[in-house]
């Protein structure tokens, strides 16, 4: 059996972490030939997302990494890259913005040997770049649109591409596209770091529609825009010539 590490940071998402997990846990991918080993690193929390975490760990369906603050995402992302046994892996977000039950449609390019490495695209197929729509607050999802829009076109003007959603939480590949990769990223910019590493050592994305559900910064969204748009930036050039 191929074996997929699904890869899930958490941090203070005791909304959501628990109906989260047990989606994951219930994705039945036997009929695929796939097994599941569900990795989450919890960065602690204060809510009480890592009781719930250590709940699922009690009961074996999952392994946890527990950290003694928040590092950023990246930094526990990279923690579960260092731990994973899988053949594939799949990165997850804690909240309930992306489907488990999608992996099948995710992981078919990779299983018929189209592509190495997946992107879930909330643009594909939609007509409408306008993919966050905060209910709560119109102008931070707006800038936050725009400014997704802004770096997907610098990334695929330097790197010659011509992808809809690099910075997708659904990322998709085979381990062994990292496994002698070194990543340096520890916030939201990894997305950008993997897909430029990937990019550059010759694994061209394949990009598949996926349906997703934005949340606002009061329901709980994590980024930091001034922070983490700078960052973007920063890793796109840098990531396209250095390191």
């Amino acid at each position: 059996m191929t074996v997929l590490s699904v890869i899930i940071p958490a941090f203070n998402e005791a909304n959501t972490i628990k109906d989260l997990l047990q989606q994951v846990v219930e994705v039945d991918l036997h009929p695929l030939g796939i097994t599941k080993e569900i990795i989450v690193v919890e960065s602690g929390s204060q809510d009480g997302t890592r009781e719930i975490v250590q709940d699922f760990e009690n009961r074996g369906v999952i392994r946890a990494h527990y950290e003694d603050r928040p590092r950023g995402k990246g930094h526990a992302v990279k923690l579960a890259f260092k731990n994973l046994t899988g053949d594939i892996v799949l990165i997850q977000d804690a909240d309930l913005e992306y489907k488990p039950s999608e992996y099948p449609a995710l992981l078919a390019p990779i299983q018929s040997g189209k592509a190495d490495f997946v992107l879930g695209s909330r643009h594909l197929g939609k007509g409408d770049w306008h993919f966050r729509k905060f209910v709560n607050d119109q102008v931070s999802a707006k800038f936050m649109n725009i400014g997704n829009k802004v770096c997907n076109g610098l990334f695929n003007f330097l790197y010659g591409t011509h992808m809809t959603d690099p910075t997708t939480m659904f990322k998709v590949f085979r381990s062994s596209c990292i496994s002698s990769k070194v990543f340096r990223s520890n916030y939201f910019e990894l997305d950008w770091e993997i897909v430029a590493k990937l990019i550059r050592s010759g694994f061209i994305p394949h990009e598949v529609p996926i349906s997703y559900v934005s949340r606002s910064f009061k329901e709980g969204k994590k980024i930091k825009l001034w922070r983490d748009g700078f960052l973007s930036l920063y890793a796109i050039v840098r990531f396209r010539w250095w390191d």
